[in-house]
């Protein structure tokens, strides 16, 4: 067999980096929709043909083909209700009327009356209720979470489980795949140890699968006997619990939720365990009985409280730019003011530019961010981002202390957004997110004066002070800035 010298392998490599990368930056141009994300990999395959074109392969293209699609609406298998009500739609106040046909129209589901939400501040106080719920449970519990630690809180977490198992409740857990493989900590091992049913999404961490190492399940979800569930931003980490050193612990907020909106909690969960298990949920695991299906009557609209609310699910596969649809609608809406928690403030244009837009109509725009970020890189981003929102009178304030992990979004002392995406284009493009959009002024009263009271303890972050900072401090941020496409 003959051995190829050194000038053979140069003018094969040469050959394949014609034929391949041409391929692959018109792929790029025809499918990315971001034009930074097109750009980066047209660079990235023009200066290293054959690498470049191999880290597009592998990276670059979205595969993510959900075998949950094709049980999407499969309501004659007995899988909870995906189909918009034909009901008479609840009322919403007349400003917002456009902003719940925008949602209902990308999510196709109904707005649901009659439930009941809570906000739980930190872990000290949503794992304890969290872990009432799973102690208490009857017939199901379903939990699904980005990051889920073994040790200390999470130790506690899988205790709950493994006694629920013992007892007769049908259980199921799903961990993010980078969670379960990355992580020594993870919950995932211990588990399988104590045979209850466990699963990672988006398995496995082999080479055939590298493309899909950066679109992570970010949702964080539990669902108790199909009655009581809980959502938001907290992961079940050490972080944010600290009993001894309360505030030393990551700041967040998670909800308590009850009511109709359930519904789209319990789907959400059925899809992402069926794609990453084979196993479809029938809606009699949820409650236990052949007629958990009629828990929810069509009608009943104050079982629980007096809030309206719809399931946003949203991720890389057909139910992308809906949360980017929902947010540009809300703050289109915007009459008086918007209100913004977010750990990294790292939008795309159009967010930046309906952000920008709602300050020039007069509305009050305002968003808080931590002062000191978990990952120092998406810090540098999200400073770069300031300047593009403060010259148009966007008021940003960074708090001190903690890493602040909060995800909210507050329109007009009515509307709320809560859930597990950030204000970032990795939640937007590349994770799977789940978000309740809230229609409640009760609500949104009391998380508009829990913003009042995180912004006095904040910084307010003036164009000038930006415009003073060291050139090379300027320079980092808006390189960093670039990254936003995987941010």
């Amino acid at each position: 067999m003959p051995i190829l010298d050194g000038n053979t392998w140069t003018l094969s490599a040469l050959v394949a980096s014609a034929i391949v990368a041409p391929f692959f930056m018109g792929h790029a141009l025809l499918h990315k929709r971001e034009p930074r994300s097109a750009t980066l990999w047209l660079i990235v395959i023009a200066v290293l043909p054959l690498a470049g074109s191999t880290l597009y392969l592998l990276f670059g293209i979205n595969r993510i083909e959900r075998r949950a699609r094709r049980l999407r609406g499969s309501v004659h298998r007995g899988a909870v209700a995906a189909q918009p009500s034909h009901d008479t739609p609840p009322p919403v106040p007349l400003t917002f009327k456009g902003l719940a046909h925008l949602v209902e129209s990308a999510t196709g589901l109904p707005l649901t009356a009659g439930n009941a939400i809570e906000p739980l501040h930190g872990g000290a106080t949503a794992y304890p209720e969290m872990l009432r719920a799973i102690d208490e449970a009857r017939h199901s519990i379903a939990l699904a979470s980005y990051i889920f630690d073994g040790h200390g809180i999470g130790g506690a977490f899988v205790d709950a489980l493994t006694r629920a198992h013992r007892r007769g409740v049908a259980v199921r857990v799903l961990i993010d795949d980078v969670n379960v493989r990355l992580s020594r900590q993870t919950a995932y091992r211990a588990l399988v140890r104590e045979r209850v049913p466990v699963a990672s999404f988006n398995p496995p961490f082999i080479p055939a699968r590298l493309h899909a190492v950066q679109l992570r399940n970010h949702r964080k979800l539990l669902l108790v006997d199909g009655c009581v569930g809980f959502t938001g931003g907290m992961n079940i980490q050490a972080s944010y619990w600290s009993p001894d050193k309360p505030e030393a612990a990551f700041r967040d907020l998670h909800f308590r939720v009850e009511g109709p909106v359930l519904e789209h909690m319990m789907l959400t969960f059925t899809r992402d365990w069926f794609d990453s298990s084979d196993e479809w949920l029938e809606s009699s695991f949820w409650r236990g009985g052949p007629d958990s299906a009629a828990a929810w009557p069509a009608g009943d609209r104050d079982r629980c409280g007096g809030a309206l609310a719809r399931g946003i699910e949203a991720g890389p596969d057909d139910t992308i730019d809906r949360l980017l649809w929902t947010w540009s609608g809300a703050l289109a809406s915007a009459q008086h003011s918007v209100r913004i928690r977010t750990p990294y403030f790292v939008p795309e244009t159009t967010l930046l530019t309906a952000l920008s837009t709602a300050a020039l109509r007069g509305v009050e725009v305002e968003v808080i961010v931590p002062q000191r970020c978990d990952h120092a890189f998406v810090g540098w981003a999200s400073r770069a981002s300031y300047a593009q929102v403060l010259e148009f009178g966007v008021r940003v304030f960074e708090r001190p202390g903690p890493f602040d992990h909060t995800k909210l979004m507050l329109i007009d002392r009515h509307w709320v957004s809560l859930g597990s995406a950030n204000w970032d284009t990795r939640s937007l493009r590349l994770n799977f997110e789940f978000n309740l959009e809230v229609y409640d002024p009760a609500l949104a009263a009391q998380l508009e004066d829990d913003f009042f009271e995180r912004r006095a303890e904040s910084h307010l972050v003036t164009l000038a002070q930006w415009h003073a900072q060291p050139l090379t401090v300027r320079l980092r941020d808006r390189a960093a800035r670039l990254f936003t496409p995987i941010l």
